[in-house]
């Protein structure tokens, strides 16, 4: 029955229960928490199914950056950057996977340590360390850990420049199993070892230059050998799986030789001598295109390898080699990994000069001085992202551009990080390290410091 105007109603002690609040305060807390829990789930699989970096040169190794919704161009001649992180020296690039970010360092106080350091993608904050001591001894060129630190189901595998090798949970540091030098009796090049380790199946592989175990493949889980191949001096150039002949082949260039081995077993396939002149200095990534593989370093110009398609085995297509570091028309490339795409390839030699060179023939087609310092190692990074190239050169530039038959085209150039002395005491400093590129971000290093950049385009 319904009130007179100006009448009261009397109200029942239990209407004015003060449960009735509360059961309609923890529904809102409740609702409020699933949209957050929702929120975050979503958040996290939005992180997961971008585009990550998760080792060397990328998600398949092959310095191909799939991600899309990035910028065209730069606003200005610098990068903003999204955050800062301060580390030590090194040459490591950094990689990037589940939210989080990887680069290894080296401290010489208050006594000499190489570190692996792991920062959230969001805001740089240091979310863990591993430090161990390390003596580097006459190791030249002693900034740091050379090996980009190698992400696979929730662990860290870093590999330091005397060749300590430690697997690491992802997310909190621990120790899981590490490899001390002894174990293999590593013979450590001039330069430090450097091949970043690569996962295959449960395997972790790593070049490390050890007394007949120049090669060596561990359960990745436990530690365990499986496989220990060749008594070569290792080289600097990270390895590769591809496919050949129905079997699984691992791609590997030593300091003599380019081997094909089982990956499964370390058996010695095919090899193609492919030594040094004075010392060392395989450094670039061999790269596969099709059946043609190619590798190149600064003082034996470039090799064109064609693999056979029947059976494991590989012949020489072409070797060209100039008369010199630089009066030169081949390439000889030093820390550029190639890139091989039909019947042309691109890289850059020691003096910083961008070549491209006729696949089929090695003859120059063009040259290009504009994209890296013209002295000696200059050099840069080639990334590709669709039509385009991203490339990071010495000087601390990222540069959006086409490579064509026809030349080199640039789109857009603006600086991304500062030069520094420590990776080469040159005047003007250097940088070297090879650049992350995830969640539309790009992620980079030098001697100082680690910094993230937004290059999504639809960042306001």
């Amino acid at each position: 029955m319904g009130l007179a105007a100006g009448q009261s109603r009397s109200v029942p002690d239990h209407e004015y229960s003060p449960s009735i609040f509360l059961d309609k305060g923890l529904l809102f807390m409740k609702t409020r928490a699933l949209l957050l829990t929702t929120c975050l789930i979503l958040s996290v699989q939005n992180v997961l199914s971008a585009d990550e970096w998760p080792q060397w040169r990328g998600p398949m190794r092959d310095g191909v950056w799939r991600e899309t919704g990035i910028i065209e161009k730069f606003d200005g001649p610098q990068i903003k950057h999204r955050w800062r992180a301060e580390i030590a020296g090194g040459y490591s690039g950094p990689t990037v996977a589940g939210g989080r970010v990887y680069v290894t360092d080296r401290v010489a106080e208050p006594e000499s340590a190489e570190r692996v350091l792991c920062f959230d993608w969001t805001d740089g904050s240091k979310l863990w360390e591993h430090a161990y001591p390390c003596n580097y001894g006459k190791l030249s060129y002693a900034c740091g850990p050379r090996a980009s630190v190698t992400i696979d189901d929730g662990r860290a595998y870093s590999l330091g420049s005397m060749g300590h090798f430690l697997c690491l949970d992802a997310a909190t540091g621990e120790v899981l199993w590490k490899k001390d030098p002894d174990e293999f009796k590593v013979r450590v090049p001039i330069w430090g070892v450097a091949a970043a380790p690569l996962i295959e199946g449960d395997l972790v592989i790593v070049q490390i230059g050890g007394e007949n175990a120049c090669v060596v493949a561990l359960d990745k889980r436990t530690g365990s050998r499986r496989w220990a191949a060749l008594d070569d001096p290792a080289s600097y150039a990270a390895p590769i799986v591809i496919d050949q002949a129905g079997r699984r082949v691992l791609v590997c260039w030593t300091g003599i030789r380019v081997v094909g081995l089982d990956v499964h077993t370390g058996e010695l396939l095919w090899e193609h001598e492919f030594g040094y002149t004075r010392w060392v200095i395989a450094i670039a990534t061999p790269v596969l295109h099709r059946d043609r593989l190619f590798v190149s370093a600064a003082d034996k110009g470039s090799l064109m390898l064609r693999l056979l398609p029947e059976r494991p085995a590989v012949e020489k297509v072409w070797w060209r080699i100039g008369a010199g570091e630089k009066p030169t028309e081949s390439l000889h490339s030093l820390m550029c990994t190639p890139y091989l795409a039909g019947d042309h390839l691109y890289g850059v030699s020691r003096y910083g000069v961008l070549r491209c060179l006729d696949a089929n023939t090695g003859d120059r087609v063009w040259a290009d001085e504009t994209a890296a310092s013209q002295v000696r190692f200059g050099t840069l990074h080639i990334v590709r992202n669709g039509e385009n190239v991203w490339m990071f050169n010495d000087r601390g530039e990222l540069i959006i551009g086409r490579l064509s038959p026809g030349g080199f085209e640039e789109i857009s150039r603006a600086k991304l990080i500062k030069t520094t002395r420590g990776q080469l005491n040159r005047r003007d400093g250097v940088t070297w390290s090879h650049p992350a590129f995830a969640y539309k971000h790009v992620f980079i290093r030098n001697d100082e410091e680690l910094v993230c950049a937004s290059l999504a385009a639809d960042e306001p």
